[in-house]
């Protein structure tokens, strides 16, 4: 009904208001990200804003485009650090945050446009189609680095080759003679999860050996999920002699787990890591990882916004960076 109020002329703030059956000023703060709004108005002119695909006057709203929002969905991992530090060599001024931090989280994407910065890096961020909509709305320019899911065509997205990887380090531990190989991935739902672990069973397929589901367990990539999912492994009535960790923090919570259990690292139990944090080299043993390019991933991440804010879309918009097998000594010949 109200696209007919509206016609085929574009649509203005208050014509959605008309429609909305609400003030001028109601919608304005709405479009702004004010939370005093009621939840239900909210959503109704959210919807007709979607519905007549609203844009402001000259395309995009006045930015600060010296500055550009780096927004994690958690800042609770070294892992973090490494993809801040690429992308401030970039040569972008950044201001870091983290969505489990904020105050709305279900409306953080009308908070990052409301901040008027010049554009987003969103790291690990899931983009619902909602949350599309609104950005793409405002005209913001946007990358995102290591996506949960298989980003939209049209948003640029930075990675790594995850799946060469989890092929690697198991295809590793096949030739130190391991048969009995255990994996621990990270949330079941994450992209970079998924293709480690089918990586990891491409390399049990290419050696002639069947997958085993009792072998396989999805952590959190934290230290203590790591450890948790070990001891389940280790337990086992025929426990695995290799584990694939799929990140650093739980390769570092295995080796604590096999402490526990009074298993040597790597006399008893090969463990393989993911990332290549610089705590990798230090831990004991120093862990064998393959190398995820963190900090280039912010730095290419960045020189692509950087584009991307000067109108120069980039050559590609799935970009994946090669990972490599660093051995060290947590692995061993069975």
């Amino acid at each position: 009904m109200a696209k007919t109020a509206v016609g085929t002329r574009r649509a203005t703030l208050a014509t959605i208001a008309e429609a909305a059956g609400v003030s001028l000023p109601t919608v304005s703060k709405v479009l702004n990200g004010k939370d005093d709004v009621a939840a239900e108005t909210r959503a109704r002119i959210l919807r007709l804003l979607e519905e007549h695909d609203y844009v402001p006057v000259g395309g995009r709203r006045p930015t600060d485009e010296t500055l550009v929002d780096l927004v994690f969905t958690a800042l609770d991992s070294p892992w973090a650090v490494e993809i801040i530090r690429g992308v401030v060599e970039s040569g972008l001024d950044v201001v870091v945050s983290s969505m489990a931090n904020a105050p709305h989280r279900d409306r953080w994407a009308e908070s990052l446009v409301k901040s008027r910065r010049g554009g987003a890096l969103l790291v690990t961020s899931e983009l619902t189609a909602g949350d599309r909509r609104i950005l793409e709305r405002a005209r913001l320019p946007l990358v995102v680095i290591d996506p949960v899911d298989l980003p939209s065509p049209d948003v640029p997205s930075v990675g790594a080759t995850n799946w060469a990887g989890g092929l690697s380090a198991t295809e590793h531990l096949l030739e130190l003679g391991h048969r009995r190989i255990a994996v621990i991935g990270g949330p079941s739902g994450f992209l970079c999860s998924k293709a480690r672990i089918d990586g990891y069973r491409t390399a049990l397929d290419r050696a002639g050996l069947a997958f085993d589901p009792e072998l396989v367990r999805n952590g959190d990539f934290h230290h203590e999920g790591g450890y948790r999912r070990a001891l389940e492994l280790l337990r086992l009535p025929l426990p695995p002699t290799a584990i694939f960790a799929g990140n650093d923090e739980q390769a570092l919570g295995t080796i604590e787990a096999a402490r526990v259990c009074g298993l040597a690292v790597p006399a008893d139990l090969s463990v393989v890591g993911f990332d290549d944090l610089p705590v990798a080299r230090w831990s004991s043993p120093p862990l064998t990882t393959v190398r995820q390019p963190l900090a280039e991933m912010g730095r290419h991440a960045g020189r692509m916004l950087a584009g991307l804010i000067a109108g120069n879309p980039p050559d590609s918009r799935r970009v994946e960076l090669a990972t490599h097998l660093t051995v060290r000594s947590s692995t061993a010949s069975l």
